[in-house]
């Protein structure tokens, strides 16, 4: 065995905001030895990433609750409850809640590696009750200056 079980009970793990997002960290690289991360991440109305692209790792994502809207390549894809979406390495992808209620989904990238630059660029929210405040300027700043770090590429919003 080349690194410990990870057993994570309903409601733990950190938990952090990044961009108006709410990640719940599973697993991290760290306890999968770098082959996978997994979030457990809640959307708010209106919340979800700008397009982007992972030169790094391939992203899935399985939604549990309420329905998220897809963007892969121009191709746009309403997934609610149940629906699997994998986004291969180079694929210029983003997501966003656009109905009238929170969504929640797992996501998984492999390798690991991105949950830390959500934890860089994020903040630890301390408890069940803290939620995640809209993006202000300064975090999409610095949002925009650690993604290259990760091999993550932000494109602008199109037009």
């Amino acid at each position: 065995m080349q690194h410990a079980a990870t057993i994570r009970p309903e409601g733990q793990g950190r938990r952090v905001a990044v961009v108006g997002d709410a990640y719940r960290l599973l697993a991290t690289g760290e306890e999968t030895g770098g082959t996978y991360a997994m979030m457990d991440a809640t959307v708010p109305l209106g919340g979800g990433p700008p397009p982007h692209i992972h030169r790094r790792e391939e992203e899935a994502f399985y939604v549990l609750e309420g329905e998220i809207t897809f963007t892969l390549e121009d191709e746009q894809i309403i997934a609610g409850p149940g629906c699997f979406l994998n986004m291969p390495i180079g694929s210029r992808h983003c997501f966003k809640n656009e109905s009238d209620q929170p969504a929640r989904m797992l996501i998984t990238v492999a390798p690991a590696g991105l949950e830390e630059m959500f934890l860089e660029v994020g903040q630890l929210l301390a408890s069940e009750e803290d939620q995640p405040q809209p993006p202000t300027e300064e975090d999409i700043q610095k949002l925009l200056e650690a993604a290259p770090r990760y091999g993550v590429e932000i494109l602008p919003p199109p037009q």
